[in-house]
């Protein structure tokens, strides 16, 4: 099916401005949405192999770049804490410098060479303090009547009683779901039956065409395991199977079990599409809630690559000139520990 022979499926409006049904407005909707998450879904899957190939080329080499960087300024600043020109009060900036970007390098960053020197600069003030904590749970009064053995029986018998409607209720709201289900799963078999009866390979003589069947096929296969029934649609519009008069004139009770496939189709793209977005959202420390797209986050990644551009040469210009330890001391007087 090429995207020259693709269709909308709709339902369209019918003559002299008759309004359509709750189900067909929402039939619509639905297709309309579905396509929508299609498209974004296709437009992340072709996002994401060129960001990891451009994380895996560019940003990791600046990455290792700028840690190196890092690792010089830490080395520094190593050397300037045992020299015995530098006094307590400077010593003390340096010591918290030398703490937070050792275990930035150690623990963010994988550094284990550095260890040993984490482990001098490490905060003492940073000592977990493990408290026993008394979880105090509710008891429930479950208004037996210890008192009166017949009040006791009486509770007994009034909790049965409660249960069994509870069951009772479940199992017949259980039973109605079933055969919803059933009659959904008839509508989307029977469109699929039909695709089968029209486009099975085996009953095509001409070699071609059972060639460009096959294909077919294969797609109705497709997209009746993943119950892709927007798709089953389009292939029967693309195969004349049906036309808009037929999709117009769908009846309300099968319109409504569509509307239901359509709906858990839906939700499945609106998962998949944010199980990705979630990921990257962790990675890149954003709210749950902000909307991510992947033009978004193949801007985050070059605006990301600047700023460690920038960086290494902002560490380059500071290691060279914090070889000159009279230029360190200058600007330690003029360094804040930030507060916590």
């Amino acid at each position: 099916m090429t995207p020259s022979n693709h269709k909308i499926v709709h339902i369209a409006d019918a003559p002299k401005k008759k309004v359509l049904s709750k189900a067909q407005k929402q039939f619509n909707t639905l297709i309309k949405k579905i396509e929508e998450q299609k498209k974004l879904l296709l437009e992340w899957q072709d996002t994401l192999p060129q960001y990891n190939q451009r994380l895996i080329e560019l940003y990791t080499p600046l990455m290792t770049k700028f840690n190196n960087q890092r690792i010089e300024w830490l080395h520094l600043l190593d050397s300037a804490y045992h020299n015995k020109h530098f006094k307590n009060a400077d010593k003390k900036k340096l010591h918290h410098l030398l703490s937070e970007l050792s275990h930035d390098l150690v623990v963010n960053h994988g550094k284990e060479e550095l260890t040993e020197l984490y482990n001098d600069y490490a905060e003492q003030d940073e000592i977990d303090e493990i408290l026993d904590e008394t979880v105090a749970q509710d008891v429930e009064d479950d208004d037996f009547y210890f008192y009166s053995p017949e009040k006791a029986q009486a509770a007994l018998e009034r909790k049965a009683a409660q249960q069994a409607k509870k069951a009772a209720k479940l199992l017949e709201q259980q039973a109605k779901q079933q055969q919803e289900q059933a009659k959904i799963s008839k509508s989307l078999q029977s469109v699929y039956r039909q695709l089968v009866a029209s486009l099975h390979p085996d009953r095509e003589p001409d070699e071609q065409e059972r060639e460009r069947k096959t294909k077919l096929m294969q797609k109705v296969n497709v997209a009746y395991a993943k119950k892709d029934l927007l798709q089953l649609l389009e292939l029967q519009l693309a195969i004349e199977q049906i036309d808009q008069l037929q999709l117009n004139n769908i009846a309300e009770d099968r319109l409504k079990h569509f509307n239901t496939v359509l709906q858990e189709q839906l939700n499945e793209l609106f998962e998949e599409i944010a199980d990705i977005e979630s990921a990257f959202k962790q990675q890149m420390n954003l709210s749950p809630i902000v909307h991510l797209s992947p033009k978004y986050l193949m801007k985050n990644l070059d605006a990301a690559m600047k700023d460690l551009q920038r960086s290494i040469k902002g560490l380059q210009a500071t290691n060279k000139a914090a070889k000159d330890f009279a230029i360190l001391k200058d600007w330690l007087k003029s360094y804040q520990k930030p507060k916590v």
